[in-house]
């Protein structure tokens, strides 16, 4: 049997911070204890906000904790004709279609809804797409598209999941409420859901998962942030024929006001940290580790 295949995958759009490390640890680690391999992949879609800097400090933060990986390293950005080849398949079977409604638009929309009643959410928080994009005539919406309108691309859900059927994970971690072993996935909950931007040739949903495939990841050990995602992971990796990893969602590290950490929180910071002369065996005790 093949060893298991682990992945960290950070975004290059800001320095790590105490939450990384201990993600990136608990894959090292788990590689290392079942003789299997960690890659190690950037995440760089976002070409306004990741930058080179950010990219080699992370090479420079994790090699201080002690993580050693295999290269070459992934990048998103060198492989956007890998999701263009999935969105192909996607659209070959009928699943995707263009919105052209702002992000105004879109929230002006989503109130006039709520006057009438409450308007779902999906597990973010974030309003479920409210628009008619979905019905417009084909002549219509090529005639926007020749236009060089701005558009999203969206995965039509219920067409979706009645060519997916039913689906499930296996989970070794624990969702939010305490889900483990075997998890229903309901990726309606999360409406139609952004695969592309016409500036943007790929989304995370879809990048995660074409990525997991081609890197042979065979167990997904990441936060209780990205818990329900995996419902759309699930729904992908099943249209797409792409091999279905094995996950662990760990907890999450937090501020002293019990908020998920960001980028942006010197505090927690690992070059502020190493800065402040702090070792990496302080910031494992720091993050409960052994």
């Amino acid at each position: 049997m093949p060893p298991p295949v682990f992945r960290f995958a950070p975004s290059s759009n800001g320095f790590l911070h105490l939450g990384h490390a201990y993600s990136a640890l608990l894959n090292f680690e788990s590689a290392r204890a079942r003789g299997g391999r960690l890659l190690l992949r950037i995440e760089d879609i976002d070409a306004t906000r990741c930058r080179a800097e950010f990219e080699a400090a992370i090479y420079e933060d994790l090699g201080w904790l002690g993580i050693a990986w295999e290269t070459p390293v992934r990048r998103q950005s060198d492989h956007f004709a890998d999701y263009r080849a999935a969105l192909d398949r996607l659209a070959a079977l009928g699943l995707l279609y263009p919105s052209f409604e702002s992000r105004a638009e879109i929230a002006a929309l989503v109130k006039a809804r709520e006057a009438d009643g409450v308007w779902p959410r999906d597990p973010d928080g974030v309003p479920l797409y409210p628009g008619a994009a979905k019905s417009l005539p084909d002549e219509e919406r090529e005639r926007r598209l020749r236009s060089g309108a701005p558009f999203a691309l969206r995965l039509d859900m219920d067409a979706a999941c009645r060519v997916a059927g039913d689906l499930a994970w296996t989970e070794r971690g624990c969702g939010p409420d305490g889900e483990t072993g075997d998890v229903v996935a309901r990726p309606k909950a999360w409406g139609d859901v952004i695969l592309a931007r016409k500036d943007t040739p790929t989304s995370y949903h879809l990048s995660v998962v074409i990525d997991d495939a081609l890197q042979g990841i065979t167990d997904v050990v990441r936060g209780q942030d990205l818990f329900w995602s995996t419902a759309v992971h699930r729904l992908l990796q099943n249209i797409l024929d792409l091999p279905r990893p094995v996950y662990r969602h760990h907890d999450l590290i937090c501020d002293g006001a019990g908020k998920k950490l960001s980028k942006s929180s010197e505090a927690t910071g690992l070059r502020e940290l190493r800065a402040r002369g702090m070792t990496a065996e302080e910031v494992r005790r720091l993050i409960g580790l052994p």
